[in-house]
């Protein structure tokens, strides 16, 4: 049986691939492209399918008030991948949208011998003879109107389906759904089963032999991430005879068609991304079996070059198996410091060279990047700059690293990015608060490694995961963080990191509270008094969380409870 035939389809409307170009916006593609490459790693039989974006997401630009500006992120495929001759087409409004393909090859582990690389194809509609408007279905990620999003999801699910049985991927296994937004290849599979079978009713056979092959990962609990159509616009995109199949099916109501929900039922197996995000999946979903596998991140990728040199002197095996970094509790404490050292320095000159400031070698160095979004509350640290004036004077200097993006449309994140940089105006005497502009992997790889400290905050339970704080553990940095995603499965006070409040609810006024009191009485004393104790922290980081937040263990759960048809699968 050839790879084709027993291949696992992975579908994501964003893959972060390569940081030459931008074919993701955040978290949901990072974790696609560690997905893969761990994949690559484990030799799983897969291919990955998603859009081109030849405008990218986007770049971000701040001016010295930390308002927001946006342009094109273009780029040039033709630089990276390789056109493939084949052509497929799908529907949009009654009219015909030709697509090719540009293809690109995943690998793992640089080092890992043992891989089998993987191909990823990236759907293109730029083609003359398409109408213009459909031209443009693959340039932005995320952008547009309802009408442009759907569009683009018919091009990605159903175009998707089309692509892989151009190319003789005629018997895929299962077809993974990296979040809803490529749930319309469900729509595909069951015209597939009914054309093939001559009738044009859809059966419980049909539904159940279509639901044998799909695979679901839901990623956020915040609504906006779960698209949802009016019942009219869904019938202009997909047509009369197409919404009249999806009537008779679950997520399809006389006035709205949720896709999130359509996909639910035909999910073999869908899961959270944490523990606690498949429990509020799960009651979300309550007619639905929900599962959790908590995310991993890509050792290879993510692991910044003084520590995989400490890693490839201490741990060599880690390159083919992440589970070996359970033996950095052997590795010296001076060499987890110098190592470290070497990785502040190469932060200190990224910041200079894209801010001009010049960062304290000395002082306790918090980072915070991720998507500006209101939730994530990026400048709950500045609610009270007395009582962090009061902290820099009693226990030692303080300096903090931001970067992230808000959506273009999302005003309330793009406002936090600006009450950042008032902070930083107020405190500049007193500590140093620097927001680098235009956040991409390249720069994450560097800040997530660089800082002391990694500082979470969401507003529980909105938090599905996070990976962030796992690739900074990976480079032996803890965290102070929210006990919400991945960060309660792998918080041990004062061993891998400190947490800010408990499990249990509480005000934001509660929370405040203790972030300040973990860094002012815990956190700094030992940073500046008992370094080999901060160090010890540092290396259980490595040991404890980046050998269970990889993406090799994930992506191993993957294939044993949710690709296997005879795995044990989720637990009731």
């Amino acid at each position: 049986m050839s790879d084709r035939e027993r291949t696992i389809a992975y579908f994501s409307m964003e893959i972060g691939l390569d940081e030459r170009f931008p074919t993701y916006s955040g978290g949901l593609g990072i974790l696609a492209g560690d997905s893969l490459r761990a994949a690559a790693d484990l030799r799983i039989p897969m291919v990955g399918v998603t859009l081109l974006h030849r405008r990218g997401y986007f770049h971000q630009h701040l001016n010295e008030s930390g308002e927001q500006t946006e342009s094109p992120a273009d780029w040039f495929p033709e630089d990276f991948l390789q056109e493939l001759p084949e052509r497929v087409s799908v529907t949009v409004e009654g009219r015909t949208v030709q697509l090719r393909s540009w293809e690109y090859v995943v690998h793992g582990n640089p080092g890992n011998t043992m891989q089998q690389p993987i191909t990823v194809y990236l759907l293109d509609s730029r083609l003359p003879d398409n109408d213009p408007r459909d031209q443009a279905l693959t340039d932005t990620l995320y952008g547009g109107d309802s009408r442009y999003r759907l569009s683009q999801e018919v091009v990605l699910g159903m175009g998707g389906v089309a692509l892989l049985r151009a190319l003789g991927y005629d018997k895929v296994r299962v077809f993974h759904m990296n979040e809803g937004h490529s749930g319309l290849l469900v729509l595909a599979l069951l015209e597939e089963r009914m054309g093939s079978s001559g009738s044009d009713t859809l059966t419980e056979e049909d539904k159940a032999t279509v639901r044998s092959r799909c695979v679901f990962t839901v990623h956020t609990p915040v609504p906006a991430g779960h698209d949802t159509f009016p019942a009219d616009l869904t019938e202009e995109v997909l047509g009369t005879d197409r919404v009249r199949l999806l009537r008779t099916t679950p997520g399809f109501d006389d006035d709205t068609f949720d896709l999130t929900s359509f996909v639910m039922a035909f999910a073999r197996a869908a899961n959270g991304v944490s523990l606690r995000h498949g429990q509020v999946s799960a009651g979300m979903f309550p007619e639905y079996r929900v599962g959790a596998i908590t995310n991993g991140v890509h050792a290879g990728t993510w692991v910044c070059e003084p520590f995989a040199a400490l890693f490839d002197r201490h741990i060599p095996a880690w390159r083919g198996d992440t589970r070996y970094f359970r033996y950095a509790t052997a590795i010296p404490l001076e060499d987890v410091r110098a190592a470290h050292r070497l990785a502040n320095e190469m932060l200190a000159n990224e910041v200079k060279s894209r801010s001009g400031v010049i960062l304290d070698p000395n002082a306790l160095t918090i980072g915070f990047a991720r998507r500006a979004t209101g939730y994530k509350r990026g400048d709950l640290l500045f609610t009270d700059l007395d009582r962090l004036r009061r902290m820099v004077q009693s226990q030692g200097p303080l300096q903090v690293v931001y970067a992230g993006k808000a959506h273009p449309k999302d005003d309330a994140g793009k406002q936090i990015i600006q009450d950042v940089f008032a902070a930083a105006g107020d405190l500049r005497d007193a500590m140093k608060v620097v927001y680098l502009e235009d956040y991409d992997m390249a720069l994450a790889r560097t800040v997530v490694a660089g800082v002391d400290l990694w500082l979470n905050n969401p507003q529980k339970p909105l938090e599905a995961s996070g990976t962030s704080g796992m690739k900074a553990a990976m480079n032996g940095v803890p965290s102070l963080s929210v006990l919400d995603g991945w960060w309660i499965e792998g918080h041990v006070e004062g061993v891998t990191g400190w947490a800010i409040g408990d499990e249990n609810p509480a005000t934001e006024a509660d929370e405040i509270r203790s972030l300040y009191d973990k860094l002012e009485h815990s956190i700094m004393p030992m940073y500046y008094g008992r370094p080999n104790e901060y160090a010890t922290v540092m290396r259980y980081s490595i040991a404890l969380n980046g050998e269970f937040f990889s993406a090799q263990r994930m992506m191993f759960q993957y294939l044993r409870n949710a690709y296997s048809q005879h795995g044990e699968g989720f637990p009731e």
